[in-house]
């Protein structure tokens, strides 16, 4: 009996701690894009055991970033932070694919995300005229 009583609560305190977590997760829609006018996507943030933000990246009809005008050779994504500061969370692969995934986890809280064509995808700044896809304000 008590080896019973033991197993439900431990169900009962993993059920709470699982609903707890994906009770906290934020999703949103990227917002429509003049750059790739089909490219759509949406974006999910959520906390992890370590306190730091999952994001995790759905993207359909996203061409090719050498399929630009002027051509580009990479997609790299950007988290902005609380303070405004624009933070380079890593690369787009969309070499065989009209959708692709990103997944990463950051210690910054993001307000927003976005998504530019780039040269490079080791840099520091985001070149503002090439967003490709962006979020509103997320909460």
């Amino acid at each position: 009996m008590k080896t019973v009583n033991f197993k439900l609560t431990i169900l009962a305190i993993l059920a709470s701690v699982i609903v707890s977590f994906s009770s906290c997760s934020t999703r949103a829609q990227f917002l429509s894009s003049a750059v790739v006018p089909a490219a759509r996507g949406t974006v999910q943030i959520s906390k992890d055991f370590n306190r730091n933000y999952v994001v995790k990246i759905q993207l359909y009809d996203l061409a090719g970033s050498d399929r630009l005008t002027p051509p580009r050779s990479t997609y790299v994504v950007w988290l902005v932070t609380t303070d405004d500061r624009a933070k380079n969370i890593g690369q787009i692969n969309t070499s065989n694919s009209l959708d692709a995934s990103f997944e990463t986890v950051s210690s910054f809280r993001p307000s927003k995300i976005m998504i530019t064509a780039e040269d490079e995808a080791n840099i520091l700044y985001p070149t503002y005229s090439e967003v490709v896809l962006t979020t509103d304000f997320l909460r």
